[in-house]
């Protein structure tokens, strides 16, 4: 049975295999239909209609995926990581009934590369469903608090 619980360690396995670079398994954390979004406006509503730093699918989560860990990326040379900052999530709605559960998480997100430093601040939520026993995201949002600002290339994944 899903619990609070669940959905808590779930986040935070979540996080770590961003920061370990295990990006099959993270992938496989997603449901088949599920969306990793990433909006460009404050409280908006519509990934499709209104423009989004990113909205994407497993297919282009995929496709982001082999890029990352293929050996013919320079840009990827030297290979960028992670490190995610998470404070405890707030579990929203944990209703196993009606196979709905939802958290909101806020963050410290750093990525680097060679040199350079990036960080950012923002909320991570999770839309999650049960699939043969098992947590799957079905919408990773990500807001950032200076979404509006303007970005260099954010190489992974918040």
């Amino acid at each position: 049975m899903i619990t609070e619980k669940s959905i808590t360690d779930f986040i935070y396995r979540e996080a770590e295999l961003l920061d370990t670079m295990q990006w099959d398994a993270w992938l496989a954390l997603f449901h088949a239909s599920g969306r990793y979004w990433m909006p460009l406006e404050w409280q908006q509503q519509d990934p499709v209609l209104q423009p989004s730093l990113m909205y994407e699918d497993l297919l282009l989560l995929k496709v982001r995926v082999e890029r990352l860990a293929g050996e013919r990326t320079f840009s990827q040379k030297p290979k960028s990581r992670c490190h995610h900052l998470l404070q405890a999530p707030t579990i929203t709605a944990c209703d196993p009934a009606n196979g709905l559960f939802k958290a909101r998480t806020s963050f410290i997100y750093t990525e680097t590369r060679g040199d350079v430093l990036e960080r950012y601040s923002g909320w991570a939520s999770h839309d999650l469903i049960e699939s043969d026993g098992h947590l799957k995201i079905k919408l990773k949002r990500i807001d950032l608090v200076n979404f509006d600002a303007p970005f260099g290339n954010i190489q992974l994944f918040m």
